[in-house]
């Protein structure tokens, strides 16, 4: 079970993960809880329909791990577009993206914090032990392999990684460089994701 998932009779997935593991993946957790920022509801408080009726952003955000995160819904497939094509896909992403990313938001943001809050419940057992043995619920397994698609989606935007190519020259960074910290997280979190997907394979 070290470093990887493994599944439970019944459902779910159980990784064994030591203190420094579990303090990795939950400030890597928390930093994309910072990076996604908070809710409508929670720049308004006291407004239960703030949420609701709050429409996002029409424009791609400034930050390129968010413009990861957060897509485009339109684009053109085979390369650059013309400009009519290409002002056309321009005002559909727009206009999808005012109605579609708090909602993207506020999934991610809570898959994050459900990482978090399972690793702070899994830390209070560590404490002493060196380690401890995550048991996720179905539901729970879902909501990690989000998370930790979506954090090694901005890792890998802050490598500017595009494609497998990237990935294999990742393998060959020398110790001194000072993204070797960064690549070694991005891969470990690729097998976890890789071994949590496998339980959840039928």
């Amino acid at each position: 079970m070290p470093g990887h998932f493994e599944p439970l009779p019944g459902g779910g997935a159980a990784v064994a993960l030591d203190d420094v593991e579990i303090s990795i993946i939950r400030s890597l957790a928390v930093q994309l809880l910072e990076l996604i920022g908070p809710g409508p509801a929670e720049d308004a408080p006291g407004d239960p329909l703030a949420e609701l009726f709050a429409e996002g952003p029409s424009e791609p955000p400034a930050d390129p791990v968010l413009r990861r995160l957060f897509p485009d819904a339109y684009t053109d497939p085979e390369g650059t577009p013309g400009p009519a094509r290409a002002d056309e896909q321009k005002a559909h992403s727009a206009e999808f993206r005012r109605f579609t990313e708090n909602d993207l938001r506020a999934g991610k943001r809570e898959n994050a914090l459900a990482v978090v809050r399972s690793l702070d419940a899994l830390a209070s057992e560590a404490a002493g032990a060196g380690g401890a043995v995550l048991k996720l619920t179905p539901p729970e397994s879902q909501q990690w392999l989000r998370a930790l698609n979506d954090l090694r989606l901005a890792i890998g935007s802050r490598l500017e990684i595009t494609d497998e190519d990237d990935t294999d020259l990742l393998y060959r960074l020398p110790d001194e460089d000072p993204r070797k910290p960064m690549v070694m997280a991005y891969l470990w979190l690729g097998g976890l994701q890789e071994t949590l997907v496998t339980t959840l394979l039928p």
